[in-house]
């Protein structure tokens, strides 16, 4: 898959929540593929419920022109505030220049606390799911990367752990707050930050969070991944779906394994976790 990240959730009652809109597919040859239309087109999704923008580089917000075009709201937006919006077109590329005036514009239409309705912090908006959200960029640190919100879903004792592009800095500001690193602690799926790049790899947050699975958003292996560490780290594993097959994994990666389901929830007897890559 092309370098980007996007990643769907619909909760038990029927909220649908979208992390960040990057765009992909399996082809260099082939156009990239708009997830947005995906969950609209496919999944007959019409509207989101809460949208999460962890940071706006082009591979987390390609595909936010497709908002309006689908009319697909959101009705909640977070994203980062830590950061001097009115730089954000420093450097633009004119080709990408519609891109970033739609985030810029969204940003300032949702400029308003989120409705009681709609917290993430109360689990029943969304049946049963907790949502935490962490942040620690401040407006002298240059790096976007670094302002990237973390969220972290619990549902059934089942924990995942979405770190968006923070690198190693960020995260060892993060390990020295007690209540990131209770949320964060023995989680069952672990994205690796800033798509499994050697700058963000924190040997300390990946053994506290000591994931069963590890799973990377990239599209190719470069000299700067660490997907490596990140396989010798993630001790537990998992039984992943791998085309019809059952085989116990450590790490999934886009690139290779392609598109990720998980679906987890309360079964008949038991909370179950089922990954499947397709």
């Amino acid at each position: 898959m092309k370098h980007g990240n996007a990643i769907y959730i619909r909760t038990p009652n029927e909220k649908h929540i979208v992390i960040d809109l990057g765009v992909g597919d399996y082809s260099e040859e082939q156009e990239d593929r708009s997830p947005l239309e995906t969950l609209a087109n496919h999944y007959k999704i019409e509207k989101i419920d809460y949208l999460v923008i962890t940071h706006p580089h082009k591979d987390h917000i390609k595909d936010i022109l497709n908002l309006e075009k689908l009319n697909l709201g959101p009705r909640s937006f977070r994203r980062p505030r830590s950061f001097d919006i009115s730089t954000l077109m420093d450097g633009v590329r004119s080709s990408d220049k519609q891109i970033f005036e739609k985030y810029i514009e969204i940003n300032n239409y949702y400029n308003q606390p989120v409705s009681s309705e709609r917290d993430t912090g109360n689990p029943d908006n969304y049946g049963g799911v907790s949502i935490k959200f962490f942040q620690n960029g401040t407006r002298d640190d240059k790096n976007l990367n670094n302002h990237s919100i973390i969220t972290i879903i619990d549902y059934a004792t089942i924990r995942v752990v979405i770190p968006g592009d923070n690198e190693y800095d960020s995260l060892e500001k993060f390990m020295q707050q007690q209540d990131f690193k209770e949320a964060i602690k023995d989680c069952d799926i672990l994205i690796a930050p800033h798509h499994g790049r050697e700058s963000a790899y924190h040997p300390g947050f990946v053994k506290y969070s000591n994931p069963r699975l590890t799973i990377v958003s990239d599209g190719s292996i470069c000299e700067t991944s660490a997907n490596g560490k990140y396989s010798s780290a993630t001790k537990r594993g998992w039984d992943v779906l791998d085309k019809g097959k059952w085989n116990k994994r450590y790490l999934l990666t886009t690139n290779y394994d392609g598109e990720v389901y998980i679906d987890f929830g309360f079964g008949k007897e038991k909370p179950f976790l089922q990954v499947e890559v397709k």
